[in-house]
């Protein structure tokens, strides 16, 4: 992670004109046909790790993924997390930092191993060095989307779904994004939507 000057890169207007806005989060929402996923899931991989990973390989091809917007600075990063919400032994809620690896394999035994350590440790694990997108799974319940809150601290994206639903022969999920504009603009932010559709559709085990 390295301080950029945004006037060396292509977010330099949006710099300009985002950062100092009370409210800079722009949301989108997006249906995805997961059915692959749920299909897989069944075989015994976990739905919500599958998800994370997709959500990786979409955003690794982005370059604006790689930037971040923090506190007044424009940061670079070399690598991506992805953050998931887990339930701890106290009944509460901690979050945790899975770091991105373009192989399933070793990204679902991190996310394995690390789950389950904040799950029994009750804290979090935060890896600061990595550009971290954040998700929150309400899996058990049925919701038409969420908008995240901008707390004006984390300017990270984040993704929140709730339960897949099925139409006609499909598993349908609704997912909302929410991104910094200073980071991507919307075109961005619908080419890694598309590309997450992508990357579920093709998934490969």
């Amino acid at each position: 992670m390295k301080e950029i000057d945004p006037k060396d890169t292509t977010r330099a207007y949006a710099f300009e004109m985002w950062m100092g806005a009370p409210m800079p989060m722009v949301t989108f929402f997006k249906t995805l046909d997961v059915s692959r996923l749920v299909r897989i899931s069944r075989q015994g991989l976990k739905f919500n790790m599958l998800m994370c990973w997709c959500i990786g390989r979409a955003a690794s091809s982005v370059k604006e993924f790689y930037l971040l917007p923090v506190g007044k600075k424009l940061m670079q990063y070399d690598s991506l997390a992805v953050c998931t919400i887990v339930a701890n032994r106290e009944g509460e809620v901690s979050s945790c930092d899975i770091p991105f690896s373009d192989s399933l394999q070793q990204f679902n035994a991190d996310y394995l191993r690390l789950t389950k350590q904040v799950a029994e440790s009750c804290q979090n694990h935060d890896l600061t060095e990595s550009m971290v997108i954040g998700t929150s799974a309400l899996a058990g319940y049925e919701i038409d989307g969420a908008v995240g809150m901008y707390s004006g601290v984390f300017n990270n994206p984040f993704l929140i779904w709730g339960k897949y639903k099925r139409h006609l022969w499909k598993q349908m999920l609704t997912v909302s994004f929410q991104f910094h504009h200073t980071q991507m603009d919307g075109a961005h932010a619908a080419r890694f939507l598309d590309n997450l559709q992508q990357e579920i559709k093709g998934l490969k085990v």
